[in-house]
């Protein structure tokens, strides 16, 4: 058996916006790898970048350790990795250069090196898994620890035929979780917002054909986990860490039919009720008995993928939604007292003012508790990317990932998207301000926005004028 070090490669002090947020979520996926290699009884470390100080953190882990073989594996449930943002793509670099400078055998597998497997391979990796790693990882590291270098053979490998998703989710060794080190979790968390978050996922995936969203990972493939099998990790993880908010990372939660009353009642059994936040669709949500499952699992957030309140735009992407069902989704959810949040997406090709109006009429109309907002992000292997792929300007990734940097021309520039994002940020927090009783500070607020959000709309009109 083998000595391997198993690290992440989103450094969350690379993101200003995301440190400043002080929300750091163990890298999920990296440790169903590491768990996948201690079933295989390999000799395991975990490096975690989402705490590290910086890359130098790595090369003092692989020093003090002395790993045979160095596993490069991001957390592929992290949306924030499918941007594939430069600065964690210097950092993965600089990674693998650290471990081949100390004659190391190194493995990477992530969103970037699924798309770009050439760029690790030139900087030294030996391997680039693509797709989803953990089968692939198993096979890889057999043949590295018998000392065979022929990898012919084997499937999800970069040049090599890709691996079949993995179907039965509950045969894979669980997350090793005991590897993560709750007490500086536990300490940002408490310091920064009183409570202490954990992150879990049901399900792989999302058969969903959004034509803006990459798939780099299960492509189209969708798998889900048991009800039972969650509910019982939740217990242990309660058990074991005791966290007070759970996030459940899945592209898509609860597209099974009846997969939230199975979660609510095996919850119930077991005697637990943590407060969680999960992203899903409006037509999911208004499934009958969804959101009253919703609630009795624990539900605090339903983040619902909105994207534009111009039933054009959806159209557009493709999104199988209508306003309409966003609307009533938004209802359903807050009368069975969740709270809701939207996300956003403001350039794509077609809008106008007058899109971007009946999206700002849908968050008037529906009052969701909370949003995020970006904008159109041309990734491979989309339609998008095909469609606008005679416009992309030479910057073809986000920094970090508040860059908001339109990266193709689109109907406006970049500075006119920007102050979008602040104007409808002002504007969302004084109608919240608005709907409930102000304080102090809350009426200085909205003195405040009576000057400056109609000059910020005499800006963004200006903005709108400047060719891209």
């Amino acid at each position: 058996m083998a000595r391997i070090i198993v690290g992440s490669v989103y450094f969350l002090r690379l993101d200003p916006v995301r440190w400043a947020e002080r929300q750091p979520f163990p890298p999920l996926g990296t440790l169903y790898a590491a768990g996948m290699l201690r079933s295989q009884r390999h000799e395991v470390s975990f490096f975690d970048a989402m705490i590290a100080e910086s890359v130098e953190d790595w090369s003092a882990a692989l020093d003090h350790i002395r790993p045979e073989i160095a596993v490069l594996y991001d957390d592929n449930f992290n949306y924030l990795s499918k941007m594939c943002l430069s600065a964690m793509r210097e950092a993965a670099l600089a990674m693998v250069w650290a471990a081949k400078a100390r004659g190391l055998k190194v493995a990477v597998c992530s969103a970037d090196a699924s798309d770009h497997p050439d760029l690790y391979l030139t900087a030294g990796a030996d391997a680039v898994i693509t797709g989803e790693g953990e089968h692939t990882l198993r096979e890889l590291t057999a043949r590295w620890t018998a000392g065979e270098t022929d990898l012919s053979g084997i499937t999800g490998l970069a040049n090599a035929p890709r691996r079949e998703p993995i179907r039965d989710l509950d045969s894979l060794p669980p997350p090793a979780w005991d590897l993560v080190d709750m007490v500086a979790y536990r300490r940002v968390w408490l310091a920064h917002h009183g409570h202490f978050a954990l992150n879990l996922v049901t399900s792989r995936g999302c058969p969903y054909s959004c034509n803006w969203c990459a798939k780099p990972i299960w492509g189209q493939g969708y798998a889900v986990r048991s009800a039972v099998a969650v509910a019982q990790e939740l217990a242990g993880l309660v058990a074991m860490a005791a966290p007070d908010y759970i996030w459940f990372m899945d592209d898509i939660m609860g597209l099974k039919p009846r997969w939230w009353g199975e979660f609510a009642d095996e919850l119930e059994r077991l005697g637990i009720k943590v407060p969680f936040k999960c992203l899903s669709r409006a037509d999911l949500v208004l499934r009958e008995g969804a959101a009253k499952d919703l609630a009795r699992a624990g539900c605090d957030i339903v983040w619902l993928g909105a994207e534009s309140g111009s039933q054009k735009i959806l159209d557009a992407m493709d999104k199988g939604l209508t306003t309409g069902e966003i609307a009533d989704a938004t209802a359903a959810l807050k009368g069975a007292g969740i709270r809701v949040g939207h996300f956003l997406q403001f350039g794509y090709p077609g809008e106008g003012m007058d899109e971007i109006g009946e999206t700002l009429a849908m968050l008037r109309k529906t009052g969701p508790d909370e949003m995020g907002i970006s904008v159109s992000y041309p990734l491979p292997g989309t339609v998008f990317y095909e469609r606008v792929q005679a416009q992309l300007r030479e910057k073809r990734n986000w920094e970090v990932s508040s860059d908001m940097a339109m990266l193709y021309r689109g109907t406006f520039t970049t500075r006119f998207y920007r102050h979008l994002h602040k104007y409808v940020h002002r504007d969302f927090r004084l109608r919240k301000t608005l709907a409930r009783k102000p304080t102090l500070k809350g009426l200085a607020f909205v003195a405040y926005c009576a000057v400056a959000i109609p000059l910020s709309w005499i800006k963004l009109q200006a903005l709108r004028l400047n060719t891209p």
